[in-house]
Formats: C-alpha cells, sequence, structure tokens
C-alpha cells in the first residue's frame, strides 16, 4: 500500500484527535503518501503535522452554498487521479462519508453503524469496523487500522513546534519559570466555566506557587478572557490575538493549561502540557486528556444535557466545580510533572 487518504474536516479538537491515525499509517508504510482533507480552518495545523503529505482543503458549506462547487469538482477530480489504496473517513457524518466514497479509493473505511452519529453513513463504507468498548476517539480511531492489518497503533503526535513572533514574546515575557494558560472560551456556553472563577484560580495560582496566567482567547472570546483578568486581581494577563500554529508554540512553553472541552485544551495534550480539564456535558473519557497524569474534572453524571450545545437547566452541572477543587487538581497536577 502506498497511498492514503484521511477525511476529518473539523472540528480542532476532532482533528487533534485523529492525528495519530496519520502517524501509524506513516510509521507502517514510511514510503507510502498521507493526505487529508480537511475544513479550510484548520489548514494551518496540518501543516505542523510532519507525517502529512498534503492537506486538502474542502468547505462543505461553500459547496452546499453552491460557491465552491466548481472548485470542488476539480479537487475531487484530482483526488480520484490519485488511485488511494484506502480512504478513511473518521468523522462518520453523511457527508463526510459522501466525501470519502466520492474519491473512488480501492476501500473506504469507516465505523460500523453502532459507532456512527448519523447511521446511514455506514452504506458509502466498503468497510466497516466496531471498535466497541473503546472509550476515547483517540482510541476509536486508531482502531480503524484493524482494517488495514496495522497493529501498532500506538499514540504519537509528530508535530513541528512553531516559534512564532507570538510565541517568542511570550516565552521572553514570562521566562525560565513559563505561565499557567488559561483558556475560558468554548464553541459550546454550557463547556464553560464561569470567568470569575477563572479569575480567582488565577489568583490562588499566583499566591500559592508564584505563577502568573496568561488568558487566551479566539473569534468572539475576548470579552470572556477580559472578565478573567479583571478577576484575578492582577495574577493574569490577556493574551495577544493568536493563530492556531501561536497556539500550539505557546502550549509547548507553557508550565499548565487549564480549559474546558475545546481545540486548545487537544493542543496542549498534543505537544506534552500538563492539564487541568473541567468537562460538564461531555464525557472525558471520550473527548479528554488521554495523558497519564493529567486530570479532568468532571460533572457529567449530573448532566441532563448530554452533548447539547446548551444546557436545559437554570444551573449549567459545570458551575458545580468549585476553585478549591480545580486548584487542588493544579498543585496534584503540576507536584506530577516535577
Amino acid at each position: 500500500m502506498n497511498r492514503f487518504l484521511i477525511v476529518r474536516l473539523g472540528s480542532l479538537g476532532d482533528v487533534i484527535h485523529a492525528i495519530p491515525v496519520a502517524a501509524a499509517l506513516k510509521h507502517a508504510y514510511p514510503h507510502a503518501r498521507v493526505d487529508w482533507m480537511v475544513d479550510p480552518r484548520y489548514l494551518e495545523l496540518l501543516e505542523l503535522v510532519t507525517c502529512v503529505d498534503r492537506a486538502i482543503p474542502v468547505d462543505p458549506r461553500a459547496i452546499k452554498r453552491g460557491a465552491g462547487r466548481a472548485q470542488f469538482k476539480q479537487t475531487l477530480s484530482g483526488l480520484r487521479s490519485e488511485d488511494y489504496d484506502a480512504v478513511l473517513d473518521l468523522q462518520g457524518l453523511l457527508k463526510s462519508a459522501m466525501l470519502a466514497r466520492s474519491v473512488r479509493g480501492q476501500r473506504t473505511v469507516g465505523f460500523s453503524k453502532t459507532q456512527l452519529r448519523e447511521p446511514l453513513a455506514r452504506f458509502f463504507y466498503t468497510h466497516t469496523l466496531d471498535p466497541a468498548g473503546v472509550p476515547h476517539m483517540i482510541y476509536k480511531n486508531l482502531g480503524l487500522l484493524e482494517s488495514l492489518q496495522i497493529s501498532d497503533r500506538r499514540v504519537r503526535f509528530p508535530l513541528a513546534i512553531p516559534r512564532t513572533p507570538v510565541v517568542e514574546q511570550i516565552a521572553q515575557r514570562f521566562g525560565a519559570e513559563g505561565c499557567v494558560l488559561i483558556n475560558p472560551g468554548a464553541a459550546w456556553p454550557n463547556k464553560q466555566w464561569p470567568p470569575d472563577r477563572f479569575g480567582a484560580l488565577a489568583g490562588a495560582i499566583a499566591a500559592d506557587l508564584q505563577l502568573k496566567s496568561l488568558v487566551l482567547w479566539g473569534p468572539g472570546e475576548e470579552d470572556i478572557a477580559r472578565r478573567v483578568v479583571e478577576a484575578s486581581g492582577g495574577a493574569a494577563e490577556l493574551s495577544p490575538p493568536t493563530t492556531i500554529t501561536d497556539l500550539v508554540g505557546i502550549a509547548h512553553v507553557a508550565r499548565l493549561m487549564v480549559s474546558g472541552d475545546t481545540g486548545p485544551l487537544h493542543i496542549a495534550g498534543a505537544v506534552g502540557t500538563p492539564i487541568v480539564s473541567l468537562f460538564g456535558p461531555t464525557r472525558p473519557e471520550r473527548n479528554g486528556p488521554w495523558g497519564l497524569y493529567d486530570a479532568a474534572i468532571s460533572r457529567v453524571d449530573r448532566c441532563s444535557c448530554l452533548y447539547q450545545r446548551r444546557c436545559r437547566r437554570p444551573e449549567r452541572c459545570i458551575d458545580d466545580i468549585g476553585v478549591a477543587e480545580v486548584m487542588a487538581a493544579v498543585c496534584r497536577r503540576l507536584d506530577a510533572c516535577g
């Protein structure tokens, strides 16, 4: 086998969870070509993945609107000419399954019905697998490699660590001691721990551990980040605007990341940054940190809106997590990493 295509369009965290599949393919077939079909928003991440030969941008939103149909047809024609030995759909949706099958590889691999969010997707696969009893998405994804007789499925993240001007600025600002990264935003409102508690946590970290915090923010999240800084009593600073590339480098030089279930958390995990994570409506055993010593504080057992973007209750389950509990986890995690 010498040509593979991965289909995992998004989101950011899910793309990160799929990187070990690309690494395992390249490890098993060092001279093979490993390509990846991805949402254009995450191209810059894949440019850092050293085992991916080519990232192919495909925007289903543009295709649906009609604006990108001509470009997509041209892209699809080029992909068909590659004659891939296997196309692996790691997304498991109808749109991703249709995209995977439309490439016309020798085999189209996907999850079985019981593992799919949209069960009809299975009809587009020539080979399906059921990694039953495997909770975390990283290991579920790696389970698809059984169809290719790849037995070495170790978790690897071959990332080139960037030193952008923003990364250099932050590394110089905090020096050898580094900083704690606080990431208060998330795409789902019920994944967001209250800003005032993040601020109080930053204050406790400064008082007890003599570490300053840097508050990250993405599009539409600057107001939340500023509220964290204001609530910290001078213990936290606002990050400059960052790209995904910047975040990879910043996480690599940080002492610790505290975050809910969102993309920057998984970036930190991929580069080996110690993690304390906060979970409300999603399961840490499925989506959380995979490092041996990383902490996941969860209230999923009390959640009535599991995997829903908005909470149906007056008080969100994640609000039950207190500052003292998170601070205790921070102290344990930093001790674990020396």
